[in-house]
């Protein structure tokens, strides 16, 4: 497969009626997850892997979890992860597929995988691979493929599964994202993903590669509810960024007009990689399992008031608390390493 398959002829495509991404809460089948194989890893692979472990088998409690390798990978995939997960052979680039896999929505036919083209956020990591992973999760599960001819990531949208969603016009407005027209963007999430409201916000995090994805500063936890990332003081390198999010979900409202209610969660402030950089850390990079709600931690004093606000947020879920600071050293954490597929309908 190559990028020539996504297109439709340079258009946008038009409507398809019914399409519909459900909500993260929903009931899962399966959380498809990528190995961190590639070279980049080297430098921190004992620790990537065994947190990348921690991960699947926390997953793996209440869903099924496949994770994707290439073929040179396989081997060391499996035997590491144990019978944690299934393992199968594909053309993968690395962890990220909740970028660079489909995401699945459905509709009057069941269910069906949204496939977009992807660059590499904006041009700047474009791994071999990374293009192909959508439609072979695709042809995997063996959903009907919906191919739209633009760029878009799955970590660049959150929704409510009724027709709202939330996300930054850091990253969507882009440049390197092809179209910096709100009311167009409105129209491709109604078409692919079934959004009937959007919520702007301006900018994600900071020293973020992804160009400020939403998952790193707002996620919805529940039909009506948000969480946001709150600043820790002044000295959070977010500071600014995150009192313009507050700012922007000031009032706000889902499809239906309903305000929503908006629950501050904790940053972790500034956290390190090994060389001393600065990573775009957050709470709400969490993972909504079937029966848990996995959490990134830091080794910071907030690790535990962002486990304690987002207990008291599912209350039907447990709080896994797994250290991800082997992991943020690459750019992302939990949810941007999983993509979930839903149960159809019906099936729950």
């Amino acid at each position: 497969m190559n990028d020539s398959e996504h297109d439709l002829g340079g258009l946008d495509p038009q409507p398809d009626p019914g399409w519909r991404q459900p909500a993260e809460w929903a009931t899962h089948a399966t959380c498809w997850m990528g190995w961190p194989g590639h070279a980049w890893w080297d430098d921190f692979r004992p620790e990537a892997e065994a947190a990348f472990v921690a991960l699947v088998r926390a997953i793996g409690e209440g869903e099924g979890v496949r994770v994707l390798a290439r073929p040179a990978w396989v081997e060391r995939a499996r035997a590491v992860l144990g019978g944690a997960a299934r393992v199968q052979a594909a053309r993968v680039g690395d962890v990220w597929l909740r970028d660079t896999g489909p995401v699945f929505v459905e509709g009057p036919d069941g269910l069906a995988a949204a496939t977009f083209r992807f660059n590499g956020w904006g041009g700047k990591y474009l791994y071999e691979g990374d293009t192909q992973v959508a439609g072979q999760i695709a042809a995997i599960v063996g959903a009907l493929r919906v191919s739209h001819p633009f760029t878009l990531e799955g970590g660049a949208v959150d929704v409510d599964g009724n027709g709202t969603a939330l996300t930054t016009r850091e990253c969507l407005l882009n440049p390197n994202r092809g179209v910096a027209d709100e009311a167009r963007w409105a129209d491709r999430l109604e078409d692919a993903l079934g959004v009937r409201h959007v919520i702007w916000l301006d900018q994600g995090l900071a020293f973020d590669h992804t160009d400020g994805h939403i998952d790193g500063v707002a996620r919805f936890v529940a039909p009506g509810t948000v969480v946001r990332v709150e600043s820790s003081g002044a000295d959070d390198p977010h500071h600014e960024r995150l009192l313009a999010v507050a700012h922007d979900l000031e009032g706000a409202t889902d499809a239906d007009g309903n305000r929503l209610a908006v629950v501050p969660l904790p940053s972790p402030g500034a956290v390190h990689a090994p060389d001393g950089s600065l990573v775009p850390a957050s709470y709400a990079n969490f993972y909504i399992a079937n029966h848990a709600v996995i959490v990134p931690t830091f080794g910071v004093p907030a690790d535990d008031e962002a486990c304690g606000v987002l207990r008291a947020l599912f209350p039907g879920r447990r709080v896994v608390a797994l250290d991800a600071r082997p992991l943020i050293v690459g750019g992302g954490a939990f949810h941007c390493m999983t993509q979930q597929q839903p149960e159809p309908a019906g099936d729950a």
